[in-house]
């Protein structure tokens, strides 16, 4: 570090070098989730349905066609999440662009998750505004959302139901999947930053 920081490398050695290793790392995490069974198969990734909504499935259990609705739904949600994941690279190579010589620095005087928790803060919303539609459609292509909103119509038609549940799952699993996405890239960056081998470029 002090070699670096007294001119071992310039300032945009130290930028462009610190952009490369968390461009790797998101693509990498990206790639993993958007995988078949990228979500669905890791219990550290698995994206789970809301409370309210398991009330509604365990409610359902004896209403024909809604006997392994929480199975069914949870396996489609996590499909959606993991063909929706293939967007991700390039939204963040887009804002990874974006980071300024003074993020660098930080970067590369933080904890082992800065790159990640930079890329976070900084592009959150960005992700959140560009993945949702792209988890609303991927949540239609398996037609997780209509298997959801039907439930949903038949709970809320339940005559003791007192508070009508949410039929649009796209919210939830948008900030599931984001949150998974993350704390993915965020293993990558350790493992670039602690191991050698997985820097794979001289810069």
């Amino acid at each position: 570090l002090n070699t670096v920081l007294n001119g071992g490398l310039s300032t945009n050695d130290i930028g462009n070098g610190l952009k490369e290793a968390l461009r790797i790392g998101a693509q990498r995490g990206a790639s993993e989730l958007s995988s078949d069974g990228g979500y669905f198969n890791y219990l550290a990734y698995r994206i789970l349905l809301p409370e309210e909504v398991l009330k509604l499935t365990d409610r359902l259990k004896g209403v024909p066609g809604f006997s392994d609705l929480e199975n069914v739904i949870i396996k489609k949600i996590n499909q959606g999440a993991e063909d929706a994941a293939k967007t991700a690279g390039p939204i963040f190579v887009q804002a990874i662009k974006q980071m300024t010589i003074q993020d660098a620095l930080g970067i590369l005087k933080g904890n082992n998750n800065a790159a990640t928790t930079y890329l976070q803060r900084t592009t959150y919303s960005n992700l959140y505004n560009e993945f949702n539609p792209v988890i609303s459609t991927s949540l239609d292509k398996f037609d997780a959302q209509k298997i959801w909103a039907d439930a949903a119509k038949v709970y809320n038609n339940f005559p003791l139901t007192r508070q009508p549940v949410n039929a649009n799952l796209a919210d939830h699993v948008t900030e599931r999947a984001l949150e998974g996405l993350f704390s993915k890239v965020a293993l990558e960056e350790e493992n670039i930053r602690q191991n050698i081998g997985a820097r794979t470029s001289e810069l």
